[in-house]
């Protein structure tokens, strides 16, 4: 490891990272297929073996094998290659141009999750440079679609080449950044991750001239379900990894969070309290709020062509996300008695959530890596209210984790980062994280 000049690698890798930054993968329609041609030529180049999946026009993956000696089962690095839209008119700097500023490097993707793929892609890099002897074999996954269900991307690799990703473990992203409760310096580790349930809802009724209003308008029908959707804590449901994370983090919390954090894990208390912190603290009343509860987000509407002619059926689509061990019938139920009767749901995707032991060899290498570049870090399991890829792989059985490293300063919301406008990491942030990858990966895979 000394023998790394980490000054040279480390701008090698920003290069690496900006030049994806700058394909924009914008997801629809996704067209992966120039990032990992990008990647290609980068493995070309230091003789590292890989091949490109396209499950169709466009929707490309590419994976990159270091083969070791097979004593033990390989270790998987994901990264999708995708990004969600922008608006870059709200963006301070352009969203694709991979701009620096204020210590950050700026772009759609810096955080959710071409840091990950640069990093992983180093990884590979720096340990073929090395002649490293390896037990394990080292996968490289860059995938398309995540931000769309996974079905062109991990998924389609899973279902169609699981020879080219079986592992038996996964890094993948969210988790592994600086989170700061009073003095202390937690690191949340994705141990966990919702089910996701897409729906429509539909409403039907009378169709007539707008100038003649009725109690029959679908539209209305449907916007007194949206609003109960929007007024609506559905039901508690707490796992043991976020009871862990609250207690834990409590610990290191100012008055009153201490004291406030473990209650949240109370049915008679927990809606009282999420209200209190929304008004001190929005943005971590809605983050904790989505680990203790299914949630549902409307986000498409569809109705009238016409402003004069009031329309036989209204829709939305709706943003589900599902407690891990919650089935998705369970969740609709919930969702039919928020609603009530007289609307359709249509189920168009939809799948578990899943939960890993952080009781294995690999988390505890991960707090060891942390604990050598951090003395200070505290690492904790954690459930993203979210989903990544890490849901396909565990249809082959792989442990996945979410750590992807970054070192954040106080008062940087990772959080508001992903989907968000001026998404960016910190340019220290993103060296330090790929030091600590990069010694991981090499220990853990010798």
């Amino acid at each position: 490891m000394t023998a790394i000049d980490w000054s040279r690698f480390g701008e090698e890798a920003i290069d690496v990272f900006k030049a994806l930054l700058r394909i924009p993968t914008v997801n629809p329609p996704g067209d992966e297929r120039p990032a990992a041609e990008y990647l290609a030529r980068l493995f070309e180049r230091e003789h590292i073996a890989y091949q490109l999946v396209e499950s169709a026009e466009g929707r490309t993956s590419i994976v990159a094998r270091l083969t070791g000696t097979g004593a033990r089962p390989p270790l998987l690095l994901n990264g999708h290659l995708d990004v969600v839209p922008v608006e870059p008119a709200k963006w301070t700097h352009p969203p694709f141009d991979a701009v620096e500023a204020d210590g950050c490097i700026w772009g759609r993707g810096a955080i959710d999750m071409k840091n990950m793929v640069a990093m992983g892609a180093m990884a590979l890099v720096q340990l073929k440079r090395s002649g490293a002897s390896l037990a394990r074999d080292v996968i490289f996954a860059g995938v398309a679609d995540e931000e769309a269900g996974s079905r062109h991307g991990s998924l389609f690799l899973v279902e169609k080449h699981p020879e080219l990703v079986r592992a038996e473990y996964v890094l993948n992203e969210v988790g592994g950044h600086t989170l700061y409760m009073g003095d202390s310096r937690y690191y949340p580790i994705q141990v966990a991750e919702k089910g996701l349930c897409w729906f429509e809802i539909a409403a039907e009724g009378e169709p007539g001239h707008g100038s003649m209003p009725h109690p029959d308008n679908a539209v209305v029908k449907l916007a007194r379900a949206i609003t109960a959707l929007g007024d609506t804590r559905l039901p508690l449901h707490v796992t043991p990894v976020v009871e862990h994370f609250l207690r834990t983090l409590a610990k290191g919390a100012p008055f009153p969070q201490r004291h406030v954090m473990p209650l949240l894990v109370q049915p008679k208390l927990a809606g009282h309290l999420l209200d209190l912190m929304r008004r001190a603290n929005p943005d971590q009343a809605k983050g904790i709020g989505a680990m203790l509860s299914n949630t549902t987000s409307p986000t498409v509407l569809e109705g009238g062509s016409k402003v004069n002619v009031i329309p036989s059926r209204a829709s939305v689509k709706v943003d589900g996300r599902v407690i891990p061990g919650q089935p998705i019938e369970r969740f609709l139920d919930e969702v039919r008695a928020v609603i009530g009767e007289g609307l359709s749901i249509n189920v168009f995707d939809a799948h578990d959530g899943t939960v890993f032991s952080s009781d294995t060899p690999l988390y505890r290498a991960i707090c060891g890596a942390l604990a050598r570049h951090d003395p200070q870090a505290i690492p904790v399991p954690y459930m993203i209210p979210g989903f990544t890829d890490s849901f396909a792989y565990a249809r082959l059985g792989a442990i996945c984790y979410g750590f992807s490293p970054v070192r954040l300063e106080p008062g940087m919301d990772f959080t508001k980062m992903y989907h968000g406008h001026d998404e960016r990491i910190p340019r220290a942030g993103f060296l330090w994280g790929l030091r600590v990858l990069h010694e991981l990966i090499a220990d853990f895979c010798r």
